[in-house]
């Protein structure tokens, strides 16, 4: 089967986040026959494919499910030198090359212990990803030499990541008759000053291994008021700060407290550690090499975060293309497969 038809099959397949299991087990039966009971383990809605030996182990790491699907996009088409569906890009791409990694010979047979890891609940809070599970009950796998989380890259290899921090920043005031204000206080012109503040506020560049992450608050929804001839009591937004691998998510949290001075509460409700870069890896290197020039730092956050967090050197190198991931009408190139799996195999041959 090629590529673009694995994925075809893999998108034709949904799971969107919550709803993974069909999938799972669609590729659990088909990697079942190459690995054998042995070499599938399944954890929930995730599973881990490959064996350990004496060789040195490298991990290839991707998340099953999707977002919500968006005007009619649940169902896979191609078009020219494009495929276009729901999770095309993010991140069944990438899920198709592992497949097709792991049911190759060479690769099986060659100088690495290669396994696959394909988990859900990537999509939603932090606390509830399914890779979590799967690291705690497969506690081998934390003996990796290296490892490729392959995510959506442009075929660029990425490394390190952002941290992430969602928080309520919770302005109070006084509920009064809009037609007589002065009896109260209105909770959401109280956050003007702070929000206009926030809205003119630049991104951060911050220099770090020679890659330049960029430091990022954005409010990205707000939620006050009962009625329209009341003055609100409250108003509350959700704080979303993306920190550079120079801080600690504890020292990220200070900065965001510091920002939300103005506000009387601030409740957070997620956070996530940025990820480290795995400088002097000689896996890095040899990845370096094949990519060639393409090497930057992830702005967003990925499982490279939750991987270094944990002593894992791991990097974000896929085929799915950035600009394309949650979008209605989501695609990828067939060209990225072929590329992403032919720099892969190459990377685990040698």
């Amino acid at each position: 089967m090629t590529l673009a038809a694995t994925l075809i099959d893999l998108v034709n397949t949904p799971s969107v986040i919550g709803g993974e299991g069909r999938l799972c087990t669609a590729i659990a039966e088909r990697l079942l026959p190459v690995w054998s009971l042995q070499g599938v383990q399944r954890i929930g809605n995730a599973l881990v494919v490959g064996q350990r030996t004496d060789r040195p182990l490298i991990v290839l790491y991707g998340h099953l499910d999707t977002v919500p699907e968006q005007d009619g996009n649940g169902e896979a088409r191609e078009a020219g030198d494009r495929i276009y569906g729901l999770g095309t890009s993010d991140m069944k791409s990438g899920l198709a090359v592992m497949i097709h990694l792991l049911e190759d010979e060479e690769v099986r047979s060659g100088p690495y212990d290669v396994v696959g890891v394909f988990y859900d609940k990537e999509e939603g809070p932090s606390d509830e990803n399914g890779l979590e599970d799967v690291l705690e009950r497969a506690q081998w796998l934390s003996e990796a030499d290296f490892g490729v989380v392959l995510e959506p890259t442009d075929l660029t290899l990425e490394l390190g990541c952002n941290g992430v921090i969602n928080a309520d920043v919770i302005f109070h005031g006084k509920a009064a008759h809009s037609a007589r204000p002065w009896l109260g206080e209105n909770a959401i012109t109280k956050a003007g000053e702070w929000l206009a503040g926030l809205h003119a506020r630049p991104p951060t560049r911050v220099e770090m291994h020679g890659l330049e992450y960029r430091e990022v608050f954005s409010v990205t929804q707000a939620s006050g008021g009962v009625a329209n001839n009341v003055l609100p009591s409250e108003f509350t937004v959700n704080l979303n700060y993306r920190f550079p691998p120079v801080y600690t998510v504890d020292q990220a949290e200070d900065r965001l407290r510091s920002l939300a001075e103005p506000a009387d509460l601030v409740e957070i409700s997620d956070r996530a550690p940025a990820g480290s870069i795995p400088e002097g890896n000689p896996h890095l290197s040899r990845l370096e090499g094949l990519v060639g020039g393409d090497i930057t730092a992830k702005q967003g956050w990925t499982d490279v975060a939750r991987l270094t967090a944990r002593g894992i050197p791991a990097v974000n190198y896929g085929p799915g293309e950035v600009a394309q991931a949650h979008q209605a009408g989501e695609s990828v190139t067939t060209a990225n497969l072929d590329t992403a799996f032919s720099v892969l195999r190459r990377f685990l041959l040698t």
